[in-house]
């Protein structure tokens, strides 16, 4: 096992949720319904001063599907979603990004050249990603009274992997842990949310060249950078929208796979250093009950409960989240899926399944998002035979539109993890919206630095 492996394995705790065939067929009709919905508003726009924000379609999946979720005890029995469909909703979340990720890897295999001309910009980008959350978000929760809870909140993005670097090292029942779990919370609730609102506002200023916004947006969350690569997309021309999503991709791909071991052995040891000296300027005198309040971390910690998803259920569901993806590229992009269309469609599901295949063929050593990044790429690589056409059929399905189903079924998880969110202390929820806004900036700033004068 890969040292990603064994960190997720000291911090799941697999429990079979069963989960009949007519639940599951009621969830995704509620998802078609949802994706159908938010394709139907399109894209909003809410003018901010000398700035906008744009609410796309795959918010209002997040948020529509959110709000069922909660008021779902309120609701007719047909409606309502229980939690074991609210985990099954969780775990369909993976099959929906391997096929966002292989319509991105087949948009970065024609763009490497491009993305090779950017030179450092892709690589110290990486930077601001890990240390931005602390820059950022560190120095606002000393000032807000938090003591070492700022650690866990503000060393990564709180992925499921921080989780588990921080629960092997502390505890998860540690000021450490508590923060973390703030984190964590915080971005799987809000976190689409938030980073598509701020990238879509940032983006509007029009003051960051939209290939550093889109580096910016590889935050290593799929979820999250769908929702902030397509706010930034939505603001530019149509083929300054494919780089961008290109981009984005490429630096969540670096993200993912570097990830885990940048913020082991780099982002929590210089968090704990600047923790040690900025807490003595910025924390002194801070009374203890500025500091959130005490929270039983078995009560709170988000429930990694495992619902078992068969290998002809995985197949099924790429094929109607594709289907989905056809229907949000008619409504809002007034692409009609004819047979060149369903074709596009046709082999980005065949090169998640290839990708799937070598996960499983490999004994799942590496995230199955690499490999089927790396086939997407290879198959519209400049010199790969039918290269071209392969780039056209797929290139008449905007990601975009393969992105609402993403946030529809993570919209659908998260009422959730609502009651344990509420236990946390505002102050910390705060922390970790400048973690996350840091981690954007960060890499934004640094890609920006490195791509003057702006790639042309």
């Amino acid at each position: 096992m890969t040292m990603a492996g064994e960190l997720f394995a000291t911090n799941t705790r697999p429990v079979a949720q069963p989960v009949s065939g007519g639940g599951k067929l009621t969830l995704f009709l509620l998802a078609l319904v949802i994706v159908v919905i938010a394709e139907a508003i399109g894209n909003v726009s809410i003018p901010v001063g000398a700035g906008k924000i744009v609410l796309l379609p795959l918010l209002w999946a997040l948020l529509l599907g959110g709000a069922l979720g909660l008021m779902s005890p309120r609701l007719p029995a047909p409606l309502r979603l229980s939690e074991a469909l609210q985990n099954a909703a969780g775990a369909y979340l993976q099959p929906a990004l391997l096929i966002f990720i292989a319509k991105l890897g087949l948009l970065v295999g024609g763009s490497l050249p491009k993305i090779l001309a950017s030179g450092w910009a892709l690589a110290f980008q990486e930077f601001g990603h890990f240390f931005g959350t602390m820059v950022f978000g560190l120095p606002v929760a000393l000032l807000l009274g938090i003591k070492r809870e700022a650690i866990g909140a503000t060393f990564s993005v709180g992925r499921e992997p921080s989780l588990a670097i921080i629960g092997e090292r502390y505890g998860m029942d540690s000021p450490e842990g508590r923060g973390v779990l703030a984190e964590y919370l915080t971005g799987t609730v809000f976190g689409a949310v938030f980073i598509a609102l701020l990238a879509g506002l940032i983006a509007s200023l029009k003051i960051f060249n939209p290939l550093a916004l889109a580096m910016g947006a590889g935050v290593g969350s799929g979820s999250m950078m769908a929702a902030a690569s397509g706010a930034i997309a939505a603001q530019q021309t149509p083929e300054v929208a494919k780089d961008v999503a290109t981009f984005a991709a490429a630096s969540n791909l670096v993200t993912t796979t570097i990830g885990t071991y940048f913020t082991l052995f780099l982002s929590l040891p210089f968090t704990i250093w600047a923790y040690g000296k900025l807490e003595p300027i910025l924390g002194r005198n801070r009374p203890d009950a500025a500091r959130p309040a005490e929270v039983d971390p078995q009560a709170a910690a988000p429930a990694h409960q495992e619902v078992r998803i068969g290998l002809g259920e995985t197949v099924l569901a790429w094929i109607l989240i594709g289907a989905y993806g056809l229907i949000g590229n008619w409504l809002t992009y007034g692409v009609v899926p004819d047979a060149q269309v369903v074709a596009g469609m046709a082999i980005i599901i065949g090169t998640v399944l290839a990708g799937w295949g070598l996960y499983l063929l490999l004994g799942r050593r590496l995230p199955a998002v690499l490999w089927v990044s790396i086939i997407g790429m290879a198959l519209t690589y400049p010199g790969t035979p039918y290269a071209a056409e392969i780039a056209a059929l797929t290139g008449k399905l905007n990601f975009l539109a393969l992105a609402t189903p993403i946030l529809t079924f993570a919209g659908l998880s998260v009422a959730k993890d609502v009651p344990a969110f509420r236990r946390l202390g505002w102050r910390i929820v705060v922390v970790s919206f400048m973690a996350n806004a840091g981690t954007f900036l960060g890499a934004v700033l640094i890609a920006q630095f490195f791509m003057h004068p702006p790639l042309g």
